[in-house]
């Protein structure tokens, strides 16, 4: 199997388990520099909120004040961190 170049690497798409990942990883770092919080919720959520972000929300980033976007209220307080 070749090696991947970086061009390669960086301009793949990530796969679903990737970007959970990411979340997992973004909401640990978030917990850990904020010295608050809990990152069970997150880490356990990261899939939840990869397949909803993708495959359900309507959201436009280039215009984040676009009325019709849609919006997410997690209630959980110690999930905040996704």
């Amino acid at each position: 199997m070749a090696a991947r170049s970086l061009v390669d690497a960086v301009t793949e798409t990530p796969s679903r388990r990737e970007l959970a990942n990411a979340i997992r990883a973004l909401s640990m770092d978030a917990v850990q520099r904020a010295e608050s919080g809990h990152p069970g919720a997150p880490m356990g959520m990261a899939d939840f909120g990869e397949v909803l972000w993708n495959d359900f929300l309507r959201h436009n980033p280039a215009n984040p004040k676009w009325l019709n976007r849609d919006r997410v209220i997690l209630s959980n307080g110690h999930g905040s961190m996704l």
